[in-house]
């Protein structure tokens, strides 16, 4: 059996979700087709982490989103989202992974590992939490190396390296060293990131200056052993013990479905997809884009609170 909708969106994220509450209020039939659980990125993420933006800026759909703290957690943006696509009634196929999209004369045949779709429209919304960005050196897979966290008490008591100096980093040096880790940073950079949110900042900076937790700037992993880590210096090569290490290296979008789909990427490697910024038309007739990927290796570009018009600027180039 094969369904058929006017628009098929892959990624029930906030952004894919914004685009199916716009879809609904337009009349059009629609799917939301999710790989993984419910806003599965941000179920991803740590899970004591806060957003750098207000609750009102991760607004979907004109529905209020309440937060009892000044920047809304983890948690919380789960149960907004949760309850958004729930109280409206979304019709989103969770645990279901897009395998191909093509064209077939004026509409799309996409099939999944369930079933197969018709829709004259794809919004491809995807985001970038799928793939980390290796450190390429000897031993980064071994058990206790992790490009995602989750959970200070995990290290507890453990001698733990950290690598990178961005919020992720930030916060998984923070709450694992005052879970009683012991902690050292490996940054490649003279500094810790401009982008670390600024309630957070001033805490890293003054634990690293007080040698609560020990930082390495101009730094790098050179390899990776069961009970050691190796780095490079500014004065030269250093190994010292080492239980876990938490690589927070970044991620990026897997590019492999807009490649099969024929959308046009930048060849300069930062892999940009060509799209109508006033439509989010890609450079396939009735493809749009919405959310992160429309950055292509750049994912700080574009959030929830800039992207959340893309959904009404997709909408209203279908209807017209």
């Amino acid at each position: 059996m094969i369904a058929a909708y006017d628009v098929l969106i892959i990624g029930g994220g906030p952004i894919g979700i914004a685009c199916g509450l716009a879809a609904k209020r337009a009349g059009l039939s629609y799917v939301i087709i999710e790989k993984g659980c419910l806003v599965n990125s941000l179920y991803n993420y740590p899970l004591y982490m806060t957003f750098f933006s207000t609750s009102e800026r991760l607004e979907i759909g004109g529905i209020p989103f309440v937060s009892i703290n000044p920047k809304p957690s983890r948690p919380e943006a789960l149960e907004y989202y949760r309850r958004v696509a729930t109280s409206e009634a979304l019709n989103i196929n969770l645990f279901e992974e897009v395998r191909e999209l093509q064209r077939n004369g004026s509409e799309y045949f996409i099939t999944t590992t369930k079933m197969a779709y018709h829709a004259r429209h794809v919004i491809i919304a995807t985001g970038f939490y799928d793939i980390p960005n290796m450190l390429d050196v000897p031993g980064e897979n071994l058990p206790k190396v992790t490009h995602y966290y989750k959970d200070p008490h995990y290290y507890a008591t453990r001698k733990v390296v950290v690598v990178g100096a961005h919020n992720s980093a930030v916060d998984a040096a923070l709450e694992t060293y005052r879970k009683g880790a012991q902690v050292t940073m490996v940054i490649r950079e003279d500094e810790i990131g401009k982008r670390v949110k600024y309630w957070v900042k001033p805490d890293i900076e003054n634990r690293i200056k007080e040698g609560s937790i020990k930082a390495y700037f101009h730094s790098t992993i050179k390899s990776i052993e069961e009970q050691t880590v190796t780095i490079n210096t500014p004065e030269g090569e250093m190994t010292f013990a080492n239980d876990f290490v938490i690589a927070m290296t970044g991620y990026q979008p897997d590019f492999t479905l807009l490649e099969k789909a024929g959308i046009q990427l930048s060849d300069d490697g930062k892999k940009l997809p060509v799209y109508n910024p006033l439509t989010m038309e890609t450079n396939m007739p009735h493809i749009y884009l919405a959310g992160v990927v429309c950055g292509g290796m750049d994912t700080h570009v574009w959030f929830i609170e800039n992207s959340r018009d893309h959904a009404d600027k997709i909408i209203q180039s279908i209807k017209r």
